[in-house]
């Protein structure tokens, strides 16, 4: 799959994502927050616009398509990039996790992997942004940004056979 970033001077940005075939997505993304999104049959092709969302409405969908509501594979780890080199992950704390119990600021994360834990999903509830002070339990869920470098360390860290790593 290979996405086109392209620049729409006094309009936003332009985002061709090839899909089955010769088909692409196109999506464009209004500097007002607005999003059109397009279907082309091949590369050369006209646009037929699918459907228009404004900022909030296009936010909620694109969580929803990431999977932040709902994942319908269980898995350890789920990637999003936001932005080149840098990405957003959802990590489970499992049993014998060298983490689990410690608080954020104990558990020493930034320092010793450089990561960020962006919010915390326990027991259906999500709490964004914790606090140094915040205990990290068996059964969370952890969603942190950071480097594919940052995010190895941090899988190391978090995994239930991983070692001291000080």
């Amino acid at each position: 799959m290979t996405v086109y970033e392209s620049d729409l001077p006094g309009v936003g940005k332009k985002f061709e994502i090839e899909i089955e075939g010769d088909e692409r997505l196109v999506i464009v993304t209004h500097n007002t927050g607005k999003r059109e999104v397009f279907l082309k049959a091949t590369e050369g092709a006209d646009s037929e616009k699918l459907f228009e969302l404004p900022d909030r409405l296009a936010r909620t969908v694109g969580t929803i398509l990431e999977g932040a509501y709902f994942q319908p594979v269980q898995s350890e780890q789920v990637e999003t990039m936001l932005a080149e080199g840098t990405f957003l992950e959802w990590y489970n704390v499992d049993d014998g996790s060298e983490i689990a119990g410690q608080t954020l600021a104990g558990a020493r994360v930034r320092e010793r992997t450089g990561v960020s834990v962006a919010a915390i999903e326990r027991a259906g509830a999500v709490e964004p942004s914790p606090q140094a002070d915040t205990v990290i339990e068996v059964g969370d869920t952890l969603v942190v940004i950071g480097s594919e470098e940052d995010l190895q360390a941090f899988d190391a860290l978090v995994s239930n056979d991983a070692a001291n790593t000080e």
